[in-house]
């Protein structure tokens, strides 16, 4: 067999106990010495067994989280960023003298175990169609349909430009006819304009912006003679969406990213040092008071490193520079966004309140935001809001 050496074991100078004077070592000490070589030399195989495997399971998540980014590159660097916030996060944690988290400690394996599952949160995500996960605008499906609309749109002013020389040739007044066509394009063009503001989405769609999409839809045009609305009933659905770009169904499916992260995630023969690791991954999505997914816990039903989880996922989720549906926010709208999310019980207060005073936010900001989106926030004002009465 080819061995490897692990190491050199050397013994020299015995010595006679009484005398002191150099002498051979006895077979019984060489006996136990080489005894004593072999455990060592097995502990040492088994370190280097650890390592490799330790090394080998980093490398399996982080190609795992490299499957994710290749398929989308926003989530993968969603996936990339949110482990580097939450293991800062745990040393703050862990390093504080004050307040209540004092006495947590975090030993090497638990950070480790973190690190993992803050690589691993999101991998159900791999199973989303892109073009819900990225859904960049309201009529995107594999492609933005806005210029379907958009053909639909000249296919309605051909219609009328058709109709006006038919009325002309019939012996309209050529001056009336053309004023009546040019008024119908530029409504039209009004209504394509209105269209593709509407498209883009955002945090909130009026009842008035809602009406006129399904004014805007009863008109009707012929395509292969058939007479059928200018917008769809799909357009209409997804143009009416109240708050960003997703309808309630591509929600839903967005959702059962988390059903899907725990589920593969439990499936997994984790060691003992790694057990909690589907529990940490999969509750960054939960509420302190049990209105969040997919099963609904409680604060006390959860760790600390889930609840911290959460807190990362959020701050990372707000500032990301890199998704399609949304720009960036600054540091300070998104701190006043997850302060009310501290109000109404969707983060732990003391965890935020945590996160604010050490400053986490900072270090994270100054390496993946850019310089114009970091502002000055009111550290105090976040820590002096309360959550709201549950009585």
């Amino acid at each position: 067999k080819n061995l490897e050496p692990l190491g050199v074991l050397q013994l020299i100078n015995a010595q006679d106990p009484q005398t002191g004077a150099v002498q051979p070592f006895s077979e019984l000490q060489e006996s136990l010495v080489e005894a004593l070589a072999g455990m060592g030399g097995a502990l040492m195989n088994n370190a280097a067994l650890n390592t490799e495997l330790t090394d080998l399971l980093d490398a399996f998540i982080k190609l795992i989280a490299g499957a994710v980014d290749a398929k989308s590159p926003y989530t993968g660097g969603h996936c990339r960023r949110v482990p580097d916030l939450v293991m800062d996060f745990a040393h703050a944690i862990h390093d504080a003298t004050v307040g209540p988290f004092e006495k947590v400690q975090f030993s090497e394996a638990d950070m480790y175990e973190l690190h993992v599952a803050g690589w691993l949160h999101d991998i159900g995500k791999i199973c989303i169609p892109e073009y819900v996960m990225d859904k960049a605008t309201k009529l995107e499906t594999i492609y933005d349909r806005i210029n379907e609309v958009e053909t639909r749109i000249e296919l309605a002013k051909r219609e009328a430009e058709v109709n006006m020389l038919r009325n002309v040739l019939n012996g309209c007044s050529q001056v009336e006819a053309q004023a009546q066509y040019e008024q119908l394009c530029d409504g039209l063009a009004d209504d394509l304009a209105f269209i593709r503001k509407a498209n883009i989405g955002g945090e909130f769609m009026h009842d008035v912006d809602v009406e006129r999409i399904h004014k805007i839809a009863e008109r009707t045009i012929c395509i292969s003679g058939v007479e059928q609305p200018l917008l769809t009933q799909d357009y209409v659905d997804n143009l009416c969406i109240r708050k960003g770009t997703l309808t309630f169904d591509e929600r839903d499916r967005i959702r059962d990213h988390m059903r899907i992260t725990i589920e593969m995630l439990e499936q997994m023969p984790f060691p003992r040092h790694l057990q909690r690791v589907p529990e940490f991954a999969g509750g960054h999505h939960e509420t302190m008071i049990g209105t969040g997914y997919p099963k609904g816990l409680t604060k006390e039903q959860m760790s600390i490193q889930a609840r911290m989880m959460a807190i990362a996922d959020v701050f990372e989720a707000l500032t990301a520079s890199d998704r399609p549906y949304k720009p960036a926010k600054k540091l300070s709208e998104a701190m006043r966004i997850m302060g009310f999310m501290k109000k109404d019980h969707h983060l732990d207060p003391d965890l935020f309140d945590e996160f604010v005073r050490s400053e986490v936010y900072l270090k994270f900001a100054h390496k993946y935001m850019y310089p114009e989106n970091i502002d000055e926030i009111d550290k105090d004002a976040l820590i002096d809001i309360q959550p709201k009465s549950l009585t």
